[in-house]
C-alpha cells in the first residue's frame, strides 16, 4: 500500500472534533467481524484521502477492522444526539451502529469525516445488534452514486465489506448477510446534537457547538457580536437545507426518514434506509412501509424541512430571540423555490430566463408530469437541452405522451428555452433510448443476482451507468 502522508496529498489529517468531543460524542469500539470480504470501493475517493496503491487486506485494516489512520483520531467516537422521530421527541438515541473514526481537511480547508454504518454496538445501541445487512449496504452505495449524479449534496460511499454474520431482521428475509459501510461526509453535526444540549439545558455547550460549526463549516456566518453569529449560522443552515430538499424533489427522491437526527448543519443528504425514487410524479408517494401516516411522503418533504429547522431554531433561543429566528425561517420558502428552479433547470439542461417565465415552465412541467403519469426520469432524459432534444423525444419509448394535446403548452415553453450545452447530447449516455434509473425493481433485480448467485457484475455495471450519467452532465 502507498498511503502518503499529509505532506504528500491534498487531503490532510485532522482532529477537529476534539474541540467539542466531550459535548457530542463518547468513545466506542469496533465489532469483531468473522470475515472481511471487500465488495465495493470508490477508487477516486480513496486516492483523495491518500490511498493510492493498496491491497484488499490493507483496506480491511483501515476500513473494516478500523485501525486508527495515521496522524488521525486515536479511537472511534459514537456521536450523541436526540431527535424527533416521526414527530415524537426521543432522548434515547445516538450512533447505535456507527461511529466517526477519522477526519481530513481538503485543499480548501473543508472538514471531511469518515463514518461507519454497521460497525457494531455502541453505548447508544440499546437492544440493537449494531449491524448492517449487506442488502442495506448495497442500497446505500447505489443511493449515494445516483444522488451525486443528480447533483445532490450527498455523503459518498467509500467502502463496503461483507462481514460473515447472519442477521435477523423483520423487513428482510432472514438470516440476512451482514456488512459494514464507510462513508465520506462533509459534516457529522446533526440537528439532534443541538437538541440534546438544549434538552440538558447546556446553554454554554450550545454556544460552543455554534462556534465550532461556524469555524469549520459556515465561516461566512462569523460576526463580532455572538448573537448575530447565531442568527447568521442559522441562516446558513436554512439555505443549505432548502437546497438539499429542492435537489431531492428535482431528482424525484424520497428519503423516507426525515427525522431531525437525520439532518446535518451543512445540508448534506445521508443515511439511506427505506428511500425510493419516483417511477412517476406523485406527491403522495411514501418510501417507508412503516410511515403509515405518510408524514415523509414525497410532496411533504419541503414542509418537513421547515418543521425540522423550526426545532433547531428552538435550540438556539438561549442565544437569540424568537423574532430574529422567525425572520430567518420566513426566508426558507424563497430559498427553497430558488433552489428548486435551479435544480430543475439544471436537470433539463436549459438556462433560466426570468422568475416569472421560469415559474410558468415549472408549473406546466409538474402539473403535466403528475396528471399524465409519464415516467419521471424518462421525461428529463428525453428533454435534456429543451429544443435540442425535440428529435430525440420523438423516438422515446414514451413518445406517445408528447404527441397528445395536453403536452402542447409545455412543448411550446420548452421550445423557447436555450440549452446549457448542446454538446452534452453527443455523449454516449444520451445516445441510448432510456436513462439509468434506481427504482425499487432495479434494486431488487441487482440484489437478486448477488443474493442467489453472488454475482456482483450487474451491480458494478449499473454503477458505471450511473457514473456515465454524471459525466455526461459535468
Amino acid at each position: 500500500m502507498s498511503h502518503k502522508s499529509h505532506k504528500d496529498t491534498r487531503y490532510r489529517a485532522a482532529q477537529r472534533i476534539n474541540e467539542v468531543k466531550e459535548l457530542i460524542s463518547i468513545a466506542t469500539t469496533c465489532a469483531d467481524f468473522p470475515t472481511a470480504t471487500l465488495r465495493h470501493f470508490n477508487d477516486k475517493l480513496l486516492k483523495k484521502i491518500g490511498f493510492f496503491e493498496f491491497s484488499s487486506k490493507e483496506l480491511q485494516k483501515y476500513f473494516c477492522f478500523f485501525a486508527p489512520l495515521p496522524e488521525n483520531l486515536p479511537e472511534p467516537l459514537a456521536l450523541a444526539y436526540h431527535g424527533h422521530q416521526f414527530g415524537v421527541y426521543n432522548p434515547d438515541i445516538g450512533d447505535g451502529r456507527g461511529f466517526l473514526y477519522a477526519q481530513f481537511l481538503d485543499e480548501e480547508d473543508r472538514l471531511l469525516d469518515l463514518g461507519t454504518k454497521g460497525s457494531g454496538q455502541t453505548p447508544f445501541s440499546r437492544s440493537g445488534d449494531g449491524r448492517l445487512t449487506l442488502k442495506g449496504g448495497v442500497r446505500e452505495v447505489l443511493a449515494t452514486e445516483m444522488l451525486e449524479s443528480h447533483g445532490v449534496n450527498t455523503s459518498k460511499s467509500l467502502t463496503l465489506f461483507e462481514t460473515g454474520e447472519q442477521l435477523h431482521r423483520g423487513d428482510e428475509p432472514s438470516p440476512a448477510r451482514s456488512a459494514v459501510l464507510v462513508r465520506l461526509s462533509h459534516s457529522h453535526i446533526r440537528f439532534g446534537s443541538f437538541q440534546r444540549l438544549a434538552y440538558m439545558e447546556n446553554h454554554d455547550g450550545i454556544a460552543e457547538l455554534v462556534n465550532y460549526c461556524v469555524r469549520h463549516y459556515h465561516q461566512q456566518a462569523q460576526r463580532e457580536i455572538f448573537a448575530n453569529t447565531v442568527v447568521e449560522f442559522f441562516r446558513a443552515v436554512v439555505v443549505a437545507t432548502a437546497d438539499m430538499i429542492a435537489s431531492w424533489m428535482a431528482a424525484g427522491f424520497v428519503h423516507g426518514v426525515m427525522n431531525t437526527d437525520n439532518m446535518v448543519i451543512t445540508g448534506e443528504s445521508f443515511d439511506y434506509g427505506p428511500y425510493r425514487f419516483l417511477p412517476h410524479s406523485d406527491p403522495n408517494f411514501v418510501a417507508a412501509y412503516f410511515d403509515q401516516g405518510g408524514r415523509y411522503r414525497f410532496g411533504r418533504q419541503p414542509d418537513v424541512g421547515l418543521w425540522n429547522l423550526t426545532q433547531l431554531a428552538g435550540c438556539l433561543l438561549s442565544h437569540s430571540t424568537v423574532p430574529e429566528l422567525e425572520a430567518v425561517l420566513e426566508e426558507y420558502s424563497h430559498e427553497y423555490r430558488a433552489a428548486f428552479r435551479k435544480h430543475i433547470f439544471r436537470r433539463l439542461g436549459i438556462l433560466p430566463v426570468s422568475e416569472e417565465k421560469d415559474g410558468q415552465l415549472l408549473q406546466e412541467l409538474l402539473t403535466w408530469l403528475t396528471q399524465t403519469g409519464a415516467g419521471f426520469e424518462q421525461t428529463f432524459f428525453d428533454w435534456q437541452g429543451g429544443p435540442a432534444s425535440e428529435a430525440r423525444a420523438k423516438n422515446s419509448p414514451q413518445s406517445n405522451f408528447y404527441s397528445k394535446s395536453d403536452f402542447s403548452p409545455l412543448r411550446a415553453l420548452l421550445m423557447a428555452q436555450t440549452p446549457i450545452d448542446e454538446g452534452r447530447l453527443e455523449h454516449a449516455y444520451y445516445q441510448a433510448d432510456t436513462p439509468v434509473t434506481l427504482l425499487i425493481d432495479d434494486i431488487e433485480r441487482l440484489w437478486e443476482h448477488i443474493d442467489k448467485e453472488d454475482d456482483w457484475a450487474p451491480l458494478n455495471r449499473h454503477i458505471e451507468w450511473i457514473r456515465q450519467y454524471r459525466d455526461a452532465n459535468s
